[in-house]
């Protein structure tokens, strides 16, 4: 089992950033893949960003592209998402996720296998 841990998020103010960490522990060794994913009150979870681990190749959402940007420190287990240009809608839940599974599509939540508990993000207008 893969345990995540998203901190840093908090209240913002539109245009400004913010940065999310999700540190994974436990069975590690195996994951191929993490991503952020969003939740907003009333809405279902929304794709934002993923990254393949071994290469770093990263993949975004329509809704964040040039705007939001994945990364990880693989030595410390740690994936960021760097938030610039906040907008009001991007206020959500962010959700952290791994999976180990190298076949099926980033973007779908149900493919991955470990969760955080989510970090909330609100932005001001």
């Amino acid at each position: 089992q893969v345990q995540l841990v998203e901190s840093g998020g908090g209240l913002v103010q539109a245009g400004n950033s913010l940065r999310l960490s999700c540190v994974a522990s436990g069975r590690t060794d195996n994951m191929y893949a993490m991503a952020w994913f969003r939740q907003a009150a009333g809405k279902e979870r929304e794709f934002v960003a993923a990254i393949r681990l071994g290469g770093g190749i990263d993949y975004y959402g329509d809704s964040v592209k040039g705007r939001f940007a994945i990364s990880r420190n693989s030595a410390k287990n740690t994936v960021y998402l760097q938030m610039n240009s906040l907008k009001p809608e991007d206020t959500a839940d962010y959700y952290c996720a791994a999976r180990d599974n190298p076949f099926l599509a980033l973007d779908q939540a149900k493919t991955y296998n470990s969760w955080g508990q989510g970090t909330r993000v609100t932005v001001s207008s």
